[in-house]
């Protein structure tokens, strides 16, 4: 009972494995398309192939970083906040995510002060 639970088991893992890469796969497909549209200045676009990049694999978190980047340059800085922080959990050692979270902050925070004076 326990070999064919085990090989149960094997096989539903080698099933979803496939399913998983290619949710990554197309979850970087959008993340490349996004970057490509910001790099025209695109924003908003970009940011709507993050957002669907995110959805379609919720644990990428280079997908996670870049929607920080669009929501930041969109003006939606709690947004952006959420994102990064979504990043930061997904790949904690990240520096490049980490240098874009603290860039952020040290811009949001600095604006945040000005305007409560």
């Amino acid at each position: 009972m326990k070999t064919r639970f085990g090989l149960v088991a094997l096989i539903l893992i080698g099933l979803s494995a496939p399913a998983l890469a290619d949710k990554r796969s197309d979850a970087k497909s959008q993340v490349t398309w996004g970057i490509k549209l910001a790099q025209k200045n695109l924003w908003k676009d970009a940011t709507i192939q993050w957002e669907s990049a995110t959805k379609v694999d919720p644990t990428y978190s280079s997908a996670w970083n870049n929607l920080g980047i669009g929501y930041e340059q969109l003006g939606r800085f709690d947004d952006a906040r959420t994102a990064y922080e979504k990043a930061m959990e997904l790949d904690p050692k990240s520096t490049y995510i980490r240098d874009n979270y603290d860039r952020f902050r040290e811009i949001y925070d600095r604006q945040n002060r000005r305007r409560a004076k």
